[in-house]
């Protein structure tokens, strides 16, 4: 979930480019229910993101397999996957980039401000999300949170009668990637 980075150094506009490890990124949501709380968690696919660091014009995508999601309870997850995500109809769930406000150094620790597409269950929404990134030389750590209202954009709310699940998923997703100079 990472746009572009406009560096505070003194660099000269360059495209950069930041290629997500999907086995050190985790995804993790928790959606409030009565008596208690669901968590659970997706797998990352792919994640590349390019940018260019005087614009901040950023172009990408970050996917997530919708159809990983679990949180470890069979009947709910197949509740989850056959009437609220439609996991098999919309497998994916993916966050593209476009533009990103804020500056980083070469290296260190910033804030920045990426705007994007969030598609999900066949529908795009508009997000900004406020991103705490850290770079060590070519490694990139990443942090971002996030509601989505999933009921809002479209898909079923699972609650009844007795059960009441809130109409918002909080989502948390951390990641590490290389950022490199594209040639």
């Amino acid at each position: 979930m990472l746009g572009g980075y406009v560096f505070a150094s003194p660099l000269t506009a360059q495209e950069m480019q930041v290629d997500l490890d999907p086995a050190r990124t985790t995804i993790e949501f928790m959606l409030p229910a009565t008596l208690h709380t669901v968590h659970g968690s997706f797998k990352l696919k792919s994640g590349t993101v390019r940018f260019n660091t005087a614009t901040g014009a950023a172009s990408g995508e970050i996917v997530a397999d919708a159809t990983s999601g679990d949180t470890g309870n069979k009947g709910r997850d197949k509740k989850m996957h056959g009437e609220i995500l439609e996991s098999r109809r919309f497998p994916e769930v993916i966050f593209l980039p476009k533009q990103v406000d804020g500056k980083v150094p070469s290296s260190g620790t910033a804030t920045v401000n990426v705007q994007g597409s969030f598609r999900i269950h066949g529908s795009d929404h508009e997000l900004t999300l406020a991103i705490p990134v850290q770079i060590v030389g070519e490694n990139i750590t990443v942090t971002a949170e996030f509601d989505v209202p999933y009921v809002a954009w479209g898909m079923k709310d699972p609650s009844t009668f007795f059960l009441h699940v809130d109409h918002e998923v909080h989502v948390r997703i951390a990641a590490i990637g290389r950022l490199m100079l594209v040639h």
